[in-house]
């Protein structure tokens, strides 16, 4: 049945933050308070996306310039897809919102505070436009499942929601089972966030997000021990002090925010050579004189968008996969996110998404 043609009817749906919302569904104009919801849209509706979105925030253009290029490619139409700026936490302009008449608009959870202290809900309310908070950033694990049945149940795709859910599950299993059989010597990890979007360091994760993943993958998170929340910087001492035996870099092509800079263009079709010698120079930081990491040159970089997606499995695949390359030999992500592209999204899967110095020479 044509989109245009499914008659809506009022449902009540509990979204991230708890709230209780009556929507009109399945909904038919979606407003997306971040680009990068169109991971998850997409997945839940491969052959048109675009067809439910009548806005969105321009963070994928710039964030991820090669995703955006692959879904351009594939609908030329999101070319013209109105799009606003903003900031993660920030507010989406009412005015705008309002012009785009959605039934619905998605934020993600950080953006909770600012929303109400700016009254932002009600005023929407006033006008009969529903708002619903998602997350797949600060609580990954807990909450990007119940992320995906809720948008599954608003767009009417309940059944595709709980294949994703399933392949997802299978996918972590292959790490997790292994790891808890197998329970191997956790290495000491540092993940640098965001490497290379600016000078500081040492930016990383605690207990949540990568570092989440880290323990997931067999390893132990060093930022899990020092910082209470889910993002955080420890200082180049304190990174020294702990001697990590890996150093996992999070990086992106952000050259829309920071021309030149050292960040490691990951992302699909990503060039190798290119990655490789990006993530070389990460060696030289002071943070990671004479550490264990370093001496084995157990350096490896991964597309920063996993920590913003329904696609974290890669992620903790890939970092079993350096963590513990003999339990793992067999296990090959790619092929994993290969099979997922097929199954679930309307572009072909190129990869690029990690790279690694282990193994090579110095």
């Amino acid at each position: 049945m044509a989109l245009a043609d499914e008659s809506q009817a009022p449902i009540t749906v509990t979204d991230i933050a708890g709230r209780e919302v009556t929507i009109n569904a399945p909904v038919k104009r979606i407003l997306l308070g971040e680009g990068r919801q169109l991971y998850l849209i997409a997945s839940l509706d491969k052959e048109d996306p675009l067809s439910r979105v009548v806005a969105w925030r321009n963070d994928l253009i710039e964030a991820d310039p090669a995703t955006y290029t692959q879904y351009l490619q594939a609908f030329p139409k999101l070319a013209k897809l109105p799009a606003f700026p903003g900031q993660e936490n920030g507010l989406i302009e009412i005015e705008s919102t309002i012009v785009h008449k959605p039934d619905v608009v998605l934020l993600n959870l950080e953006a909770m505070r600012a929303n109400e202290d700016a009254n932002y809900i009600e005023k929407l309310a006033e006008l009969k436009i529903p708002v619903l908070y998602i997350d797949f950033r600060h609580y990954p694990l807990k909450n990007t499942e119940p992320t995906i049945r809720l948008l599954g149940k608003i767009m009417g795709r309940e059944a595709r929601a709980e294949e994703i859910i399933a392949f997802r599950h299978a996918a972590m299993a292959r790490v997790t089972d292994v790891i808890a059989r197998a329970k191997p010597e956790r290495p000491r990890v540092f993940i640098e966030r965001i490497g290379g979007y600016a000078d500081d360091c040492c930016l990383s994760f605690g207990a949540e997000n990568f570092g989440k993943y880290v323990e997931l993958a067999g390893g132990h998170n060093i930022g899990s021990d020092v910082l209470p929340s889910t993002f955080g910087q420890l200082n180049p001492e304190q990174v020294i002090a702990v001697n990590p035996e890996h150093v996992v870099v999070t990086s992106a092509d952000w050259e829309a925010y920071v021309p030149g800079g050292h960040w490691i263009p990951l992302g699909p079709g990503a060039d190798p050579k290119e990655t490789h010698r990006k993530l070389e120079w990460f060696t030289t930081r002071d943070a990671y004189t004479d550490i264990a990491a370093q001496k084995a040159r157990n350096f490896h970089g991964i597309w920063h968008q996993f920590y913003n997606s329904p696609y974290e499995f890669f992620a903790v695949q890939q970092l079993a996969k350096w963590f513990h390359p003999e339990l793992f030999a067999d296990l090959n992500p790619d092929a994993t996110f290969a099979e997922y592209h097929r199954r679930f999204l309307p572009i072909p899967y190129r990869p690029g998404y990690a790279v690694s110095l282990s193994g090579s020479a110095d």
